[in-house]
C-alpha cells in the first residue's frame, strides 16, 4: 500500500521537480535489529519514483562494507542527502515523517541550490570555521518547531565542509536520547558539549559553533 495518496504524491512531485539539480539519496539499513528500516526504505522508494531528479541508492550497513566505510553511518536507518555541494554532511537518522517531512524536502532543495537562504554575515562567519563541528538535532515527528532547527543545521553543513549536521528522531533512538538527556525537542547538541533546547536563531547557533571553533574543542 502506498504511503501517499494521489493528491499528496502530485504535490510532492511538483516540489521535487522544482529543485535546481540532481540529488542523490544514500540509504543504509540492516535486515535485523532495525524495526523502522522497512518503513524508511518504502518511504524513500516512493519519493524517488516521483522525480528523475532524485536518485536513490540502498545499502546494507553490515554487508556493504566498502560503502559503509565511505559514509560511516553511526546507526540505522541512515539517510544521506548528497550533492557535490553538500557532500556526505546532510544526514537523517530515522524516518523524516510528520513535520520532519518539511526538513527532508528542504534538505533536497538546499543541497542542490546555488544559493542558501542564510544571512550574509552568517556566510562570512562560516568561512572562519576550520575545525570539525558535529551538530545533532533531536526531533519528534509531532514537533512543529523541530523542522526549523533541522533545516538551519543542514544549511550550515552545506555551507561549510567542516560541519556535519544530523537529524535524529528521538523516539527511534531512545538510548541516544537518554545519553544526551533529551527531555524536550528540538534539542541541538554540538560536538557533544554544547546543549541548546528549542529552535535557535541563526546567530545563536552560529555563535555556539564559532566559540567551539575558536576555543579549539574538537568533536569526538
Amino acid at each position: 500500500m502506498s504511503l501517499f495518496d494521489n493528491d499528496t504524491a502530485m504535490e510532492i512531485k511538483k516540489n521535487l521537480d522544482s529543485i535546481e539539480g540532481e540529488v542523490k539519496i544514500v540509504f543504509f539499513k540492516e535486515n535485523l535489529n532495525c524495526l523502522t528500516c522497512p518503513d524508511a526504505e518504502q518511504f524513500l522508494k516512493e519519493i524517488a519514483q516521483l522525480s528523475d531528479k532524485v536518485k536513490l541508492e540502498i545499502y546494507n550497513k553490515l554487508i556493504d562494507e566498502e560503502k559503509a566505510k565511505q559514509y560511516n553511518p553511526e546507526m540505522v536507518p541512515a539517510i544521506f542527502i548528497e550533492t557535490q555541494k553538500s557532500g556526505k554532511r546532510v544526514i537523517f537518522y530515522g524516518i523524516p515523517s510528520g513535520y520532519e517531512f518539511v526538513s527532508f524536502l528542504e534538505a533536497l532543495r538546499n543541497s542542490s541550490s546555488d544559493k542558501l537562504d542564510l544571512q550574509e554575515e552568517t556566510l562570512e562567519k562560516l568561512k572562519k570555521i576550520s575545525k570539525p563541528i558535529n551538530i545533532k538535532v533531536f526531533v519528534t515527528p509531532s514537533c512543529p518547531y523541530c523542522p526549523s532547527a533541522v533545516v538551519l543545521a543542514h544549511k550550515l553543513a552545506i555551507a561549510n565542509t567542516n560541519i556535519i549536521a544530523q537529524m535524529i528522531e528521538a523516539q527511534e533512538f531512545p538510548q541516544l536520547s537518554l545519553k544526551y538527556e533529551v527531555e524536550g525537542v528540538p534539542k541541538t547538541v554540538i560536538n557533544d558539549t554544547v546543549h541548546l533546547v528549542g529552535a535557535q536563531d541563526e546567530s545563536v547557533l552560529l555563535g555556539a559553533i564559532s566559540d567551539l571553533n575558536n576555543n579549539g574543542k574538537m568533536t569526538n
